[in-house]
């Protein structure tokens, strides 16, 4: 396992955010949805495309605190412009199952 430095790690901006919308994205080579979430008054809702299909519904999802990483650019995917990257970790099978949050934490907290 490779080390870094806190001043690379704290380059990595992940922020609290909660989902808004949620809608199905049959273009996408592999199942996933479009995801926007609202990261709060200094960065605003930015969208994503996340394949989560396995374990979440839009109806699931809607509401939920989720952490995103809001500085890696942007990035064109079958002509859906992801803005953010939303984190998880693969279950057994390789599926994406989200990174918790605690519903007190405000939209656009940084991770510490």
């Amino acid at each position: 396992m490779a080390t870094i430095t806190y001043e690379e790690f704290d380059k990595v901006n992940l922020r609290c955010g909660t989902v808004v919308k949620v809608e199905a994205f049959p273009k996408a080579r592999k199942p996933a949805f479009k995801v926007w979430a609202d990261f709060g008054a200094e960065i605003g809702v930015l969208q994503t495309s996340a394949q989560i299909t396995v374990h979440y519904t839009p109806e699931s999802l809607l509401g939920r605190k989720i952490v995103g990483c809001v500085n890696l650019g942007e990035k064109n995917i079958a002509g859906f412009i992801s803005q953010f990257l939303l984190l998880g970790f693969s279950d057994e099978n390789g599926d994406i199952c989200l990174t918790a949050v605690d519903a007190k934490v405000p939209n656009g907290k940084k991770m510490h």
